[in-house]
């Protein structure tokens, strides 16, 4: 079992303790429904001697791993932490409460009931290393609609706790059922940046992985990573967290599966368009040694 540091001591991929550090804030969305925390204005009827008046966030720092690049919050939340922040994730109330901080994710909801056109790339990438149709897990698929193979497989099994209606074809599942199946894909896509403990994670999938089974994990390339490619000086340049917690290198996943017995058969980057922005994701294919 990995560490549980509520405040990050060491990295969340090697678990090295090299980690260099620099102030940020916590997006006030995010604060709020973590913390309970609101921005608030310090202003001269507050009577303070030693405060600068001006506006005050929730803050914490950017950090680091010196040896394999990983970038990410120091706050690790707790459980019960996590379930405040996704409650609900993406209902009436959840868009209407981040609309009120951030006025432009108007622009971002429609977009989320709609599938994603790169997940036939991923597919066709995927397809030469699997059966024509393959048995499939989505670990933390929500309704299946971005699950690879959605619409040629022998069976889709879903592995999430949002509980909402899935697409036609796909199978709700628990650890139970997961450990008495054999598949031939198990894929985990844009999960790990929002988790505050990604190795803990990614060996909870383990029994589902057996010696034929191919493990995709995907996350997003994120721009700050793109654009300084191989730095190990970026924390002066993130001075922001939202929902995306950690920003993953290449060298960061292939450290994060080695130390859980499993080996990178190919990395996938793949520029992607999703309606309100650009990116990349990428993509580690892994298999046990």
């Amino acid at each position: 079992m990995v560490n549980r540091e509520l405040i990050a001591r060491h990295c969340i991929c090697c678990g090295g303790d090299q980690l260099q550090r620099s102030p940020a804030v916590l997006m006030p969305f995010v604060a709020l429904r973590v913390f309970g925390h609101e921005p608030v204005e310090i202003t001269a009827d507050w009577g303070l001697r030693d405060l600068r008046q001006g506006m005050a966030y929730t803050l914490c720092n950017s950090l680091q791993c010196q040896e394999c690049g990983a970038l990410f919050l120091d706050y690790r939340f707790t459980d019960e932490q996590m379930a405040a922040l996704y409650h609900n994730y993406r209902d009436d109330l959840y868009n209407n409460q981040r609309i009120r901080f951030e006025p432009g994710y108007v622009n971002v909801v429609q977009h989320y009931h709609q599938r994603a056109a790169y997940l036939d790339a991923v597919e066709e990438w995927l397809a030469p290393r699997l059966p024509a149709a393959p048995a499939v897990l989505d670990w933390g698929g929500d309704s299946g609609i971005n699950s690879p193979f959605r619409e040629r497989n022998r069976l889709l099994h879903i592995h999430d706790i949002s509980g909402v209606e899935l697409v036609s074809g796909a199978e709700r599942v628990d650890l139970q059922r997961i450990g008495q199946t054999c598949y031939d894909l198990v894929t985990c896509s844009q999960v790990l940046e929002h988790v505050s403990y990604p190795q803990e994670l990614v060996e909870r999938m383990l029994p589902a992985v057996g010696p034929g089974t191919l493990l995709y994990l995907e996350v997003p390339h994120e721009a700050l990573v793109r654009e300084h490619p191989g730095s190990l000086e970026l924390v002066p340049l993130k001075r922001h967290w939202h929902e995306h917690v950690n920003f993953f290198t290449e060298a960061a996943m292939r450290r994060l599966l080695e130390r859980l017995g499993l080996e990178v058969v190919d990395v996938l980057r793949l520029p992607v368009d999703l309606g309100w922005t650009r990116g990349e994701v990428l993509g580690v294919l892994a298999r046990r040694v």
